[in-house]
């Protein structure tokens, strides 16, 4: 073992106390001390320090001692004095050792550390090495320094008031000489380290900031004697600590620059030396990585400090950088000098050099009397370091630098992203810092990121995505070109593979190449694109190209933290896709997520890169969701409406350039058009020259054609050529587009080039035109001789050559050869890059210096930290996203992916909904209606269904085709779900997305599992729910046994096979059936339905457009269907039934979108007036094809109809005449069946007074309905209520249009209670047999009874009578004709009707009716017709057999009630009659009558009444002077004869009884008397109508009493 070994050894049990001390502090004393150490300046920087349970100063003591000890253990110290143990000063005599501040390599150090083999001898001679004893020996200056520090120990208190360098200077020296052994070195640093940790040097110790600069320059310039690599390699790391501990401790801060740097040098040199352990480096590598945090961090507090003057930091860094200068070693030397190292010079430090010349002035025991300002001298480190180190980290990464290493440029990498990670933002903020990011920096890892080195490669793209993330608001362009460059790299080469159950509908919105991709040959936007070939490109960092798997996971992997960044997509929206000059980052971006989302994008790539692709998607989605409900922030934004403007702009611009470079002059035309550009040449050249679109080739194809001379000179006067020379001037040309082939048309434009030089340049070097025009052709002939590939091998010009070319071209004379010797070199060294054409290494060169010309003109990047462009962005991006979801979750299997894409589904539709971005969420309902696997053409069979109870306590449940199909796919089920989850709340929003709503609807209805929620607005359709198809079988499994043995399996099953009934659904059935109804009622569709009918109007258009599509076209395209029995019900055949094929068939799913239409169109004015019209004309095609529809459906469509028509009538979509009709004109079963459905829609329309009720009851086709139907029993009630209604309402909707109609109606309904007479009949001999409990009246007949009110109604219009007459437009006698003879003929006809109430009812009805004053308020033409047209044919019906025979008991009465009507009738009237010509004719026929009722043969009841009644009548008529004999009035002869003549054939007797002619006997003697008798006795008008009304009243009376004697 060593003796160096030895020593090490014997050390380390003397370290472990001392560390095992330092592990335990005090509790009190370590709070007090990081309580104090808070309130230090930079103190976070730094652990609290470590507490001491031993005498500082003791140890300290001890420290030297081991170090001493060990430097005498060699034989160069072993002759030293003993001061450095025992204390004191032993050599008074000063020999000018080195200060703590000497610097190695200077001359005091090179002879105070015995640097060579001389100088060693000469001072071990001196010093007494080989001496006598006894004498005193001068020490070694290693030696003297600590005897110094023990000397000056001695008087000590305190340690944190001792002199910090004189503390430090002793150990500094041995760390600097290069006579000391590693061991030794390693006892020195471990004494510092424990120094500063314990706190023994601290911000309050004397000269600190001078102490911590001294350890910084000694560290970094440690010397030692190699011996062992590993004793070696524990120094540097032992440095490597000490400088991590300065910089995080409390004196890190007062380090200066030059400090800072030294120590970072001497960091990236251990990590840069391949000769060191991997463990080394890679320690180096930490402790870099920790010193630069640190370093970077110490940035913001001096932003901070500087407040807003962040100026005068920048100013302040670039006049310290003159002293600041780091120059690692990177090419393989030695860390550290040492003595015995191969090419070992000492290594200048910068910054150094005169604090060690003033070193060596000064004695080295005197420390402590050193300048007290040194410490002020020293300032500390700030921006010009960290710019100096930026620097530096930034050159390693150069790819083209070849001393440099992959390791190192890793190493380099991971620096910079600490430094990025830490100040990124404050680092873009400063200038100094900031044009190296964006310049060097970006440019070497934009040519990293195409490395293929996988280490390269992931740090690269690792450090890129960083320095976007904190830097991007000062790399737009930059910023660019790295996207542009991923993009163009992952985005997948292959078109989507077609999956069998995935149809390509569902992922069409998902882009195949991104946008800015165009066929090849490729165009040059900002040099980025320039097409050389593909492997040259790649290699220039130009293309993607094919990357490795692993390659493109890396750069999926920094794609997707970027878009972790919340604002990021939003900022490339605003920023590149809504600038007309940028490209569509945002959208290419999403559609490379979209695309490599998909499964196989594994195939090219790894596995992670799906799911990786979409988490990005996800949280793009995620972060649009979580920004819906922040307040909208605009403040110093870009306006939204300008943004979308320059969107649009841009889209025209794209196709402008696009057909520019097919065809020029087309191109131009529409950008004329379009007023991108004006038209005038000069605008088309400034759009030519800025459009970075703009072909280069085809620019120079057309500015060189014949004809184009305009633009072309437009063209160049937007250059300035002006103090520039030949060569600068075509460079600057000739970079704006590219040259043609053709000899012609170079030389035209070399030709206006010329001329534009020469005019405009101001040279005094060319002579003419012809002399810029011949250079011209020399410098492109020279660029191309110079630096074309083809000419490789070949020789090529030379200058004198160029000049010879020249010669005397310049006006006769030779240009200046200076001039040309610029020329030649400006082009020999820098290529004219002719874009289209380059294919070197210049080509990136060139793209680069291309962008940071753009990079001023395009301005900064605008950080978007808001939600305003989120519609927009998301109305650019949602195709491809939901394209994506959509095909993710048709192939999916993983529970973790369903649960993504659904919420990613809901997140889509939440945003389309709240933006109202109509096209998207339509999208996402129509994918996920195709996932349901419900959303097709037809509808599902419902022939098989079968209702099946499971249990008792639980409700029944359809078990059908569509229900087990749906149960069986959970995929289909979770999709129904999401579907409807995205519905709800966003019905507002949802337009062509409704038709597949509908469908799905249709079918969950068919088949029972949802009901028709609309139909419980009751307010808007009384109707029962839409009747469904009866279930093929009704299973109820609860009441089943449990026991069903094989006997009661067998049976079933024989019974089933006999029945020809289907087979029983399976267990697995049920089940499925069951999870079909659990899903659907999660759905949550009541609330789905709830929302819509709230919906605005105008929302609800699309809605109902979609409805009213789904109704067949006609029969042969309706949807398939179940025949229906002609019940009302309608019910599924069994299976074993055929079909009718001329029976309509029963499609519920038409009524249903019928009735859902009607209840939205009706919800209030607003929706009638917008939705009435479409509604309405589908319902009259149903209606007017009634022949073609199933009963139900008609009569549904009917009562809508009525409904529409109600509410619309002002708006005139439904016409009541038209509507009536269409009715009357249903075939008379149709209209039978219809019939209970169309009344209530006749009866909604006619409730209430208004022209609605008026238009309707006095239409032909209304009567015609009803007269067809009353004839119905199930209808008849309703149509009597309808007519009852209309008849006595107030007002009444009886006019003269429908009067003759109403009344006839009316009379059918009393005719119809003849009914009530075989009941009577039945009473009457019941009653003679024996007598009942209770009387049964007739009129407890419903029919009876509407036969009653019938008869009353058609009383009671006489009142309306006299108001007709004036309203009609006939004549006197036409009226009284048309308005009284119908109720009399219908009276009349009911005093025959069989039944007695009826016929009771109408006789009084009649009597009052013929009695009436109004009767006789017209001539007496007309109303002289009651006679002939109403009584006379009343009796002679009465007299008829078969009439009498129908009530023979009742009969009789009423012919006697006849006869006396019929008396009175001619009584009341008689004093009008005697006016009228024909009363003889009327009298007689009277008479006539009596004789026929006297002579009908019915007994002694009309026996009596006829002659008592012509008794009444004669003896009136006596009295009122109208029958006297002839001697008394000769005028009323005939009337007196015929009278009697007529009597005296049936009543012979009657005469003699009234003795008429006595009655006036006493002539004479009452002379005076009978004179005036005429006169008194001559009734009035008035008188006799009073007379006879009052035997009216007694006839009526006994009657009724008639009547009720003969009933009982």
């Amino acid at each position: 073992m060593s003796r160096d070994e030895q020593n090490d050894n014997a050390m380390e049990p003397k370290l472990a106390p001392e560390l095992s001390s330092s592990a335990l502090p005090p509790g009190n004393t370590m709070t007090n001390t990081m309580n104090t150490n808070s309130q230090t300046l930079n103190t976070q920087y730094r652990s609290r320090p470590v507490t001491v349970a031993v005498d500082p100063v003791s140890l300290v003591i001890s420290e030297c001692i081991s170090v001493t000890s060990a430097m005498r253990k060699h034989a160069r110290w072993a002759g030293s004095s003993v001061s450095s143990i025992l204390g004191g000063n032993p050599n008074p005599v000063q020999l000018g050792p080195p200060s703590p501040l000497l610097r190695p390599g200077s001359k005091g150090s090179a002879m105070s550390a015995g640097g060579d083999s001389a100088q060693d001898l000469g001072i071990a001679n001196r010093w007494g090495l080989r001496g006598k004893k006894g004498k005193s020996m001068q020490d070694n200056p290693l030696m003297a320094g600590f005897g110094r520090l023990r000397h000056e120990l001695s008087s000590c208190k305190d340690i944190h008031e001792f002199d910090a360098p004189a503390l430090l200077n002793p150990f500094l020296q041995v760390i600097q000489a290069s006579s000391t052994s590693a061991p030794i070195t390693i006892l020195a640093l471990k004494a510092i380290r424990k120094f500063l940790s314990y706190g023994f040097i601290n911000p309050g110790s004397p000269r600190f900031p001078l102490a911590m600069q001294s350890l910084s320059t000694a560290i970094t310039h440690c010397r030692f004697e190699a011996s062992d690599s590993a004793q070696d390699e524990v120094v540097l790391l032992m440095i490597l600590h000490l400088m991590e501990d300065m910089l995080s401790g409390p004196g890190g801060a007062l380090l200066s620059d030059e400090s800072v740097c030294e120590m970072m040098e001497t960091g990236l040199t251990m990590c840069c030396q391949s000769r060191l352990s991997e463990l080394l480096r890679r320690t180096a590598e930490a402790a870099m990585v920790r010193m630069c945090q640190i370093i970077f961090e110490h940035l913001k507090h001096l932003e901070v400090e500087a407040g807003d003057d962040l100026e005068a930091l920048d100013n302040q860094a670039n006049g310290d950088m003159e002293g600041v200068k780091m120059v690692p070693s990177t090419n393989g030397n030695d860390v550290i000098a040492s003595s015995d190292a191969p090419g070992g010079e000492p290594r200048e430090s910068s910054g150094s050099e005169n604090d060690g010349n003033l070193a060596e002035e000064k004695p080295a025991r005197e420390p402590s009397e050193a300048d007290p300002d040194d410490s002020a001298e020293i300032k500390p480190y700030s921006l010009a370091s960290m710019k100096e180190l930026f620097r530096v980290l930034v050159d390693l990464l150069d790819p083209h630098d070849k001393q440099q290493g992959d390791t190192m440029r890793v190493m380099a990498l991971r620096i910079i992203h600490v430094a990025l990670e830490v100040a990124g933002p404050s680092i873009a903020r400063h200038p100094a810092l900031a044009v190296v990011a964006e310049d060097r920096l970006c440019r070497h890892l934009f040519q990293l990121v195409r490395s293929d080195n996988m280490a390269i490669l992931q740090e690269s793209l690792i450090v890129a995505g960083t320095l976007l993330e904190t830097c991007r608001g000062v790399l737009k362009l930059q910023q660019e070109l790295f996207l542009s460059y991923l993009i163009a790299c992952l985005h997948p080469p292959v078109e989507i593979p077609r999956e069998a159950n995935i149809d390509p509908s569902l992922y069409d919105g998902i882009p195949q190449r991104p946008s800015g991709v165009k066929p090849p040959p490729s165009q040059a936007g900002s040099g980025r694109s320039t097409p050389v070939p593909v492997k040259d490109r790649q290699k220039l960092g130009m293309e993607g190209g094919a990357r490795k798997p692993d390659a493109r996971q890396a750069m999926v992997e920094s794609v997707g933290a970027l878009t972790r960044i919340p604002t990021f997509l939003v900022e490339l929206f605003v920023n590149y896709d809504s600038d007309a000059n940028r490209g569509n980052l945002c959208e290419d971006m999403i559609g490379l997520l979209s695309r490599s989302a998909l499964p196989d994008s594994a195939t090219w790539s790894t596995t992670s890169v799906p799911p990786l692709c979409l988490d990005a998607l996800l949280g793009f989605v995620q972060s649009l969701a979580d920004r819906l409900d922040k307040p909208r922030v605009s403040d110093g934004l870009p306006d939204q409406v300008r943004l979308r403007e320059e969107r649009r702009r841009k889209k025209t611009i794209v196709k402008g350039a696009t057909k520019f470079n097919e065809k020029p002059k087309e191109g131009l035309g529409y950008l004329k058009e379009q007023g991108v550009i004006d038209n005038d040449p000069a605008s088309a050249a400034r759009f030519l020259r800025s459009a970075s679109r703009v072909s280069k080739a085809a620019l120079g194809e057309f500015l060189s054609k014949k004809g184009n001379d305009e633009y072309l000179e437009a063209f160049l006067d937007l250059f300035d050529f002006s103090d520039k020379r030949v060569d600068e001037a075509v460079r600057l040309l000739l970079e704006s587009f590219r040259l043609p082939g053709e000899s012609p048309l170079i030389e035209r434009i070399v030709t206006a080039f010329a001329k534009k030089y020469f005019t405009t340049s101001g040279s005094e070097v060319v002579a003419s035109e012809d002399a810029v025009f011949i250079l011209t052709y020399a410098i492109i002939m020279l660029n191309v001789d110079q630096h074309s590939p083809k000419l490789k091998g070949q020789k090529r010009m030379e200058l004198t050559d160029f000049a010879r070319n020249l010669r005397g071209v310049n006006g006769s004379k030779d240009f200046p050869p200076e001039f040309l010797e610029m020329t030649f070199e400006a082009i020999k060294s820098n290529e004219i890059i002719l874009p289209d054409e380059h294919d070197n290494r210049h080509a990136f060169d060139y793209a680069w210096r291309e962008m940071l010309l753009k990079t001023e003109s395009a301005g900064p990047l605008v950080l978007c930290d808001t939600n305003i462009y989120d519609a927009d962005m998301f109305a650019t991006t949602w195709k491809p996203i939901v394209s994506t979801l959509s095909y993710v979750f048709m192939s999916a299997t993983d529970d973790a992916v369903f649960s993504r894409v659904v919420t990613g589904f809901d997140q889509c539709a939440q945003i389309a909904s709240r933006y109202g971005i109509t096209d998207a969420l339509d999208r996402i309902i129509q994918n996920l209606s195709y996932m349901t696997t419900l959303d097709t053409d037809g509808l599902s069979n419902t022939a098989l269904n079968t209702e099946v109870k499971v249990s008792d306590d639980s409700d029944s449940v359809m078990v059908s085709e569509l229900a087990v199909k749906l149960g069986r796919d959970f995929k289909a089920q979770l999709a129904t779900l999401v579907l409807f989850r995205v519905v709800k709340g966003s019905e507002h929003v949802i337009d062509s997305g409704w038709q597949h709503i509908i469908r799905i609807w249709l079918k969950l209805f068919i088949n029972s599992l949802i009901p028709s929620f609309f139909n419980n607005d009751t307010e808007k359709v009384k109707l029962p729910k839409i009747p469904l198809h009866t279930p093929s079988q009704v299973i109820d499994r609860a009441a089943k046994t449990a026991d069903t043995g094989l006997f009661s399996a067998l049976s079933s099953y024989i019974s089933s096979y006999a029945a020809d009934d289907p087979p029983e659904p399976s267990a697995e059935e049920v089940e499925s059936s069951l999870a079909t109804a659990d899903c659907v009622k999660a759905c949550d569709l009541e609330s789905v339905f709830a929302n819509i009918a709230v919906l605005p109007a105008a929302s609800l258009s699309s809605l109902i457009e979609a409805l009213l599509n789904e109704l067949p076209d006609d029969e042969s395209s309706a949807v398939p269907v179940i025949t229906v029995k002609p019940e009302s019900i309608p019910s599924s055949p069994t299976s074993g039934s055929k079909p009718v094929s001329r029976k309509p068939m029963y499609d519920p799913a038409v009524v249903y979108i019928l009735e859902f239409c009607t209840v939205l169109a009706l919800r209030d004015d607003e929706t009638v007036e917008l939705l009435g019209k479409p509604v309405a004309e589908a319902l009259q095609m149903i209606l007017r094809d009634s022949a073609q529809h199933h009963p139900i459906l008609v009569s549904r469509a009917a009562f809508y109809q009525f409904s529409v028509l109600k509410a619309s009538y002002d708006h005139d979509f439904v016409r009541p005449p038209v509507l009536l009709h269409t009715i009357s004109s249903f075939q008379s079963e149709t209209l039978t069946k219809t019939a209970q459905l169309v009344l209530q829609g006749l009866k909604l329309c006619i409730d209430h007074p208004g022209p609605l009720r008026s238009e309707i009851m006095t239409s032909p086709d209304f009567w015609v309905i009803l007269r067809t139907l009353a004839s119905s029993a199930n209808a008849s009630p309703t149509v009597f209520e309808i007519l009852e209604g209309g008849v006595s309402g107030s007002p009444s909707a009886i006019i003269a249009d429908n009067y003759e109609a109403a009344i006839s109606l009316l009379n059918e309904y009393a005719t119809a209670a003849k009914i009530g007479a075989a009941v009577e009949q039945k009473g009457e001999r019941r009653q003679r047999n024996t007598r009942p409990p209770k009387k049964e009246a007739s009129s407890d007949n419903v029919v009876v009874s509407r036969g009653v009110k019938a008869v009353d109604l058609i009383f009671s219009m006489t009142a309306r009578i006299p108001h007709l007459m004036k309203q009609s437009h006939l004549e006197n006698s036409e009226a009284w004709s048309a308005y009284w003879l119908p109720i009399f003929q219908a009276l009349t006809t009911q005093c025959t009707n069989p039944c007695r109430e009826v016929r009771s009812l109408a006789f009084s009805s009649l009597q009052r009716s013929l009695l009436s004053p109004e009767l006789t308020c017209s001539d007496h033409e007309e109303w002289t017709a009651i006679f002939g047209e109403v009584l006379f044919p009343l009796i002679l019906r009465l007299l008829k057999p078969e009439v009498y025979s129908s009530d023979r008991d009742g009969m009789s009465e009423t012919r006697v009630q006849a006869a006396s009507l019929l008396c009175k009738t001619f009584l009341q009237y008689l004093v009008l009659l005697s006016k009228w010509d024909g009363m003889l004719d009327l009298w007689l026929k009277i008479i006539d009558i009596m004789d026929r009722l006297m002579n009908s043969g019915q007994g002694d009841s009309l026996e009596e009444a006829v002659p008592e009644n012509l008794k009444n009548v004669l003896l009136f008529m006596s009295s009122s002077g109208y029958l006297v004999p002839p001697d008394k009035d000769p005028s009323q002869e005939k009337l007196w004869v015929e009278t009697w003549k007529r009597i005296d054939r049936f009543l012979p007797d009657l005469r003699n009884e009234l003795v008429l002619e006595e009655a006036d006997a006493p002539k004479d003697s009452k002379a005076p008397e009978e004179a005036k008798a005429p006169e008194e006795q001559q009734p009035t008008e008035g008188a006799a109508q009073q007379q006879v009304q009052g035997e009216i009243n007694n006839g009526q009376e006994e009657v009724g009493s008639s009547l009720t004697g003969k009933e009982e």
